[in-house]
């Protein structure tokens, strides 16, 4: 049974079918404190007042700090070209890299050059994907009020948006079709409009879309650079 009153017509509120209040949202643990979804390491200040939280357990909330972390400086070094502090665009990534050196040297370490001198990166990728999974697994869990994400996921990309021709892009940005018919009262309801369903957090920085239409499939779009997909 879905519990729908006027608190939880905050988005900053948790809004979830009582099957989920009482398991962790990444492992399906004993849920015993709340995460921001995504973690704020990818967003800029000031915060989104509607930023997502989920039920998750201690363990789940700081066992993914130092791999998003690595994300967030990995993706604004790519795009500045440069693990240095005064390059990097984001004030916060370059504090990171300031204060735990050890970062920005892993980084460095991952960068090469082609036969024609342009810059190479190689990201560790298990690192990027339970990121990306764990994100993928709050977002599904915050619209969806579902488990499913829970199981393992039938496939996981990150991929670099210049990479991609624009067919590929304009696949990967377009609305889907909607296939499914959300709970009454659940968020995916009240958000549906048969049309885009991407929600933007911040603007150049973080946007995702959840969708049943084809499977359990949830995009997310990381400073407008890392095209990311989980699909189960």
């Amino acid at each position: 049974m879905l519990v729908v009153s006027q608190q939880d017509m905050d988005p900053r509120k948790l809004f979830v079918d009582n099957r989920l209040l009482g398991a962790c949202v990444y492992c399906g643990g004993l849920p015993d404190t709340r995460d921001h979804v995504p973690s704020r390491v990818l967003l800029d200040e000031p915060f989104p007042e509607n930023l997502p939280v989920a039920n998750c357990c201690e363990a789940c909330n700081a066992g993914f700090s130092l791999d998003e972390q690595y994300l967030a400086c990995f993706i604004d070094c790519v795009i500045s070209g440069s693990t240095s502090p005064d390059d990097v665009e984001r004030a916060k990534v370059a504090r990171i890299l300031t204060e735990t050196p050890s970062i920005a040297a892993r980084i460095a370490a991952s960068e090469t050059k082609s036969p024609d001198g342009q810059q190479i990166w190689q990201p560790e990728v298990d690192r990027v994907h339970n990121v990306i999974l764990k994100l993928a697994r709050g977002h599904a869990a915050y619209e969806l009020s579902v488990l499913e994400q829970l199981d393992e996921p039938q496939s996981i990309s990150a991929v670099p948006v210049v990479t991609l021709d624009p067919n590929a892009v304009e696949q990967f940005l377009s609305p889907q079709d909607t296939a499914f018919w959300p709970e009454i009262g659940s968020r995916a309801c009240k958000q549906f409009t048969g049309a885009d369903r991407w929600q933007v957090l911040q603007p150049g920085r973080y946007q995702y879309l959840v969708t049943q239409a084809d499977g359990l499939v949830v995009r997310i779009l990381l400073s407008d650079y890392l095209a990311c997909e989980v699909r189960w």
